[in-house]
């Protein structure tokens, strides 16, 4: 974690990734993130930005020196701890957006993959490309990619390893949205600022609702949908919206 930026009054933080995702970078990752839901529930973050750390990359991948020679058990605890980082990236509370400028390979793009949003420049390259390697993806990749693109997308990306073009990410659906280029924290500041005027409470219980009911049958979504919904009604800031509307008068938002 390497910085932190304003945007109004609403906080932000944000982390620069190395262009390789060695095993010290994703503990380093790990520890952030905790750092982050500490600070969301002590009201002080509303938002996370990934960016790389230079021009070239948003982050390469992993470092094949550290994977070879590793046994079984080793390389099962490290995939399981790979995809722990992501899952907990994926389950914040607040929204995080990966800008993508730059290649982003393997687990870096798994990374982007665990964030609420993905936003792309013109320079934007992202890929699977581990079957190069005769090794399948292991930080989740298998598993989000098809949720956003479709089965057949997905496995014509992991099966041919191939590089994804920033207009073709956009097309698909691999990234939210592609942008004209720019400082990539100052793409993240503006890609975010409009969710940051809403409520937390809101915007975790809609992410639920939608990443929730992805993952089950129409109707058990439904259910999921009913009850996020109605928890929402019962929220300090639900109440507050209501009122503000009938009030005529914006709404103050206070996260409860």
């Amino acid at each position: 974690m390497r910085g932190r930026c304003r945007v109004g009054d609403q906080r932000l933080r944000v982390a620069k990734i190395d262009q390789t995702l060695s095993f010290d970078t994703l503990r380093e990752i790990d520890d952030a993130i905790a750092r982050v839901e500490q600070a969301i529930e002590a009201g002080e973050v509303r938002g996370l930005i990934f960016t790389g750390t230079g021009d070239k990359a948003f982050c390469a991948g992993a470092d094949i020196t550290e994977l070879l020679n590793r046994s079984l058990m080793q390389e099962s605890m490290a995939t399981k701890f790979g995809q722990g980082v992501m899952t907990r990236i994926s389950e914040l509370r607040v929204p995080s957006v990966a800008v993508i400028h730059g290649y982003a390979f393997g687990g870096g793009l798994e990374l982007a993959l665990s964030c609420t949003f993905r936003v792309a420049t013109p320079k934007a390259k992202v890929g699977l490309p581990e079957i190069k390697l005769g090794l399948v993806p292991g930080y989740g990749g298998t598993q989000r990619l098809p949720r956003l693109v479709g089965e057949g997308r997905a496995l014509d990306i992991i099966m041919s390893g191939r590089t994804v073009e920033a207009d073709e990410a956009e097309r698909i659906g691999l990234v939210t949205r592609k942008v004209e280029g720019g400082d990539p924290l100052v793409i993240g500041k503006d890609f975010l600022a409009p969710y940051l005027k809403f409520g937390l409470p809101a915007l975790d219980l809609a992410r639920q609702a939608v990443t929730r009911g992805m993952q089950t049958s129409l109707i058990e979504g439904l259910k999921i949908e009913r009850d996020l919904s109605t928890l929402s009604f019962e929220t300090e800031d639900g109440q507050e919206g209501m009122k503000a509307f009938l009030e005529k008068r914006p709404a103050q938002f206070r996260d409860c």
